[in-house]
């Protein structure tokens, strides 16, 4: 049984990480309503920072804000583009574009009410980063935040740049 369930792992372990090194095609929806596929989503071979965050998650509001003080500054050295995914539910999404209006955040902005994209990318907890290289794979990721995690991801998205 042993050497069965080490056989097990072997063959399911690079099934696993093959399955979790591009974003999945799944269905979200834009803030107006809009159906999108995020095997659309590309930034012409340049970074694309994903980040799922939710309205009433405070240290996912702290991590997009102190990312909007730097992304100007991190858009013209390396081109990264960051999408906002919110995991808010149905009960909680229609949050969601009236506190981005209030916000200078200049992201792009996806919900996942059914969490299909959450599931598919094993979101276990809020906030949680991905970077994706211009090749469309996942090079990086952490959850949760602390002030100066973004320096961090940073570096990831330069070294995703090639800068």
């Amino acid at each position: 049984m042993r050497i069965f369930l080490i056989a097990l792992a072997l063959i399911a372990t690079p099934a696993l990480l093959t399955a979790q090194s591009r974003i999945p095609s799944v269905t979200l929806q834009s803030l107006d309503g809009k159906k999108v596929d995020t095997k659309t989503w590309s930034n012409d071979g340049k970074p694309i920072i994903v980040n799922f965050w939710a309205t009433w998650c405070a240290p996912c509001k702290r991590e997009l804000t102190a990312i909007a003080d730097k992304y100007a500054t991190w858009q013209k050295e390396t081109g990264v583009k960051l999408i906002a995914v919110s995991i808010d539910d149905a009960r909680s999404m229609a949050r969601v574009a009236p506190y981005v209006n209030g916000q200078d955040w200049d992201y792009e902005f996806f919900l996942d009410p059914n969490g299909d994209l959450k599931r598919a990318l094993n979101v276990n907890n809020i906030p949680h980063t991905f970077l994706v290289n211009g090749k469309g794979e996942i090079v990086y990721q952490h959850n949760n935040y602390e002030p100066g995690d973004e320096n961090e991801l940073y570096q990831k998205v330069k070294e995703a740049a090639g800068k």
